[in-house]
């Protein structure tokens, strides 16, 4: 679910990107609780929610479940209460890290995702240890195969996308994060497929290699595999070439 990073990619190259598929859901379904119970359970007057269901029914999670999710936020059944929570740390090399979760038990979680910094070469920090590096962005994701160069000037930045550029075989589209609904409507209007999320961009990207970058992967990796984590962001850059090393089984 942090898709958008090259150590995302690495992971997908490895088949290791969310394997099991029961972690996926708990995760998914976190999100579709807590979707409902900050915006309610009409999909029409919850863009958050809508998106999640959208997640989840891409991902084959069975109707029931979803129902059940969505009625444990409103309150119409009985089941964890999930709050969100925000983590700020650091890494090899100077590297900083944003951790988003969902806990039922802040106090455990916050111990576990300790442990997780300091087995890593790293450190969980407090408030504003790392958020000052990142800017708070919608991101889009749309197969290069969908759009031209053209279309995304014309429907993506008519919309009040910021930018775009090629990334593999998508194209990533960034845009203000009180614009993002804005900009899928206006692709989906297009018939031009695409996800988009709210996400932590780094200002600044740090580049990284040899034994700091296969560090760096190991901790957001870590993170990232913890049942309470929705996403990692990180401002560490990797070079194609330790890519391709890292990436090898």
């Amino acid at each position: 679910m942090s898709g958008h990073s090259k150590w995302a990619t690495i992971k997908h190259k490895k088949g290791a990107l969310d394997a099991k598929r029961g972690k996926l859901f708990t995760k998914l379904i976190k999100e579709l609780t807590v979707a409902a119970r900050m915006g309610g359970g009409d999909l029409g007057g919850n863009p958050r929610l809508r998106k999640a269901v959208g997640e989840a029914k891409a991902n084959a999670m069975p109707a029931d479940t979803i129902k059940r999710a969505v009625q444990r936020g409103t309150g119409e059944i009985e089941g964890a209460s999930y709050e969100e929570v925000l983590y700020e740390g650091t890494g090899p090399a100077g590297t900083l890290y944003l951790v988003e979760g969902m806990t039922d038990n802040r106090n455990r979680t916050v111990a576990e995702i300790r442990k997780i910094f300091e087995k890593n070469n790293g450190n969980l920090g407090g408030a504003a240890t790392a958020g000052w590096a990142f800017d708070r962005k919608g991101v889009v994701v749309i197969a290069r195969s969908a759009a031209t160069e053209d279309q995304l000037m014309e429907i993506a930045v008519g919309a009040g996308a910021e930018d775009y550029e090629a990334a593999g075989e998508d194209w990533s589209v960034s845009t203000p994060a009180d614009i993002l609904s804005a900009v899928l409507d206006a692709l989906e209007k297009a018939q031009i497929a695409a996800k988009g999320n709210l996400a932590y961009v780094p200002k600044n990207k740090k580049l990284i290699s040899g034994r700091d970058a296969e560090v760096a992967l190991n901790l957001a990796e870590a993170l990232d595999d913890h049942d309470d984590v929705q996403n990692v962001y990180s401002d560490f850059d990797i070079s194609d070439e330790d890519m391709a090393r890292l990436a090898e089984p």
